[in-house]
């Protein structure tokens, strides 16, 4: 029988990792005792929301562009997003000397599209409640002749994001278990081809709001569920449905899925801003918060755990966090 090629290798990070190096930052790891003792574990906590732009989307996004022909760079590159992947191909493109075009809702907060604007893109925006995005980004990008970068469903997207992972394992070594922020599943499906194909033993643990629980169910039926668009005040995660190219990688290599309320997240936000003196959005919290909240069952004794990022305005922060929207 035919091998399936998956869309993502263990090379594919590599080389994704070399690109990116001098471009992407080398995000600290951070260690806390008072976590560890939480825990019952050693505890390494991979820092994303120190990368470029504010989150992990911009290893994806630089990979993604870099790869395009000089002839599509001149024409410019498209994509839809309303927060870190909106800013993580703006930023790419601005250093990669193109220009790029962000399809954004009407009602996308002002200090998103403000940062997308300041790394010099031009948004396009479009009624969330009666337009689809895709089919948006997907006729602006015919109309102009751009290349569309989507924020997961691409193997250079899924590479770079698998870049963060790579530089965890390369600098603390084996791990039990690796928990990952799982939405759209390109982080996860990044993170699980490095970390299976250096340590096959290491349960890769995916992270979602209880109220988005698609990939969860979905790799239980062994096929993509759509779920109603969550609720949730993981933003970054609120999907209906995994991707096709991701959810081909992660039924492959997920070990498991933990469910995280709205409530365990923030209490993972507080102990980041209190503990670490780290501020983290809710989405880039989740995985913190299933371990904290014993969501993931036996934690064997080396354990990490990715923090996606920390892109969130003061004033949801001290909301969130001070118990309430």
């Amino acid at each position: 029988m035919p091998t399936t090629v998956p869309p993502v290798t263990l090379d594919d990070v590599l080389d994704a990792a070399a690109r990116l190096k001098g471009v992407a930052h080398r995000t600290p790891v951070l260690r806390s005792r008072t976590l560890d003792a939480l825990v019952g574990a050693e505890v390494h906590l991979k820092c994303e929301n120190f990368q470029r732009v504010g989150a992990f989307k911009f290893r994806g996004a630089y990979n993604a562009v870099s790869r395009l022909s000089p002839d599509q760079l001149a024409r410019g590159v498209a994509a839809y997003s309303s927060g870190n992947h909106a800013q993580a191909v703006a930023l790419a493109a601005r250093e990669l000397g193109t220009t790029a075009v962000i399809v954004m809702p009407e009602d996308a907060p002002r200090s998103k599209r403000a940062a997308t604007e300041g790394y010099g893109a031009e948004v396009v925006t479009y009624d969330r409640y009666a337009e689809d995005r895709v089919a948006v980004a997907e006729g602006v990008a015919a109309e102009r002749g751009l290349a569309l970068i989507p924020p997961y469903e691409h193997p250079h997207v899924m590479a770079g994001q698998g870049t963060a992972a790579l530089e965890l394992l390369d600098e603390v070594g084996e791990l039990g278990a690796l928990l990952v922020p799982v939405g759209g599943g390109g982080l996860m499906a990044g993170s699980a081809t490095v970390a299976k194909g250096r340590f096959p033993g290491i349960r890769m643990i995916g992270v979602e709001p209880e109220a988005g629980d698609d990939t969860k169910r979905s790799l239980e039926e062994g096929r993509r569920v759509s779920v109603p668009v969550p609720k949730t005040i993981a933003d970054g995660q609120a999907l209906h449905e995994p991707g096709e190219l991701t959810f081909s990688v992660n039924r492959r290599l997920v070990d498991s899925i933990a469910l995280v309320s709205d409530e365990e997240i923030r209490e993972a936000m507080r102990f980041a801003f209190e503990r670490l003196k780290m501020v983290v959005e809710p989405s880039g919290a989740s995985a913190l918060a299933a371990l904290l909240a014993g969501r993931v069952g036996d934690v064997p004794a080396r354990v990490g755990v990715i923090v996606s990022g920390g892109n969130v305005d003061a004033e949801r922060f001290a909301s969130l966090c001070g118990g309430g929207e």
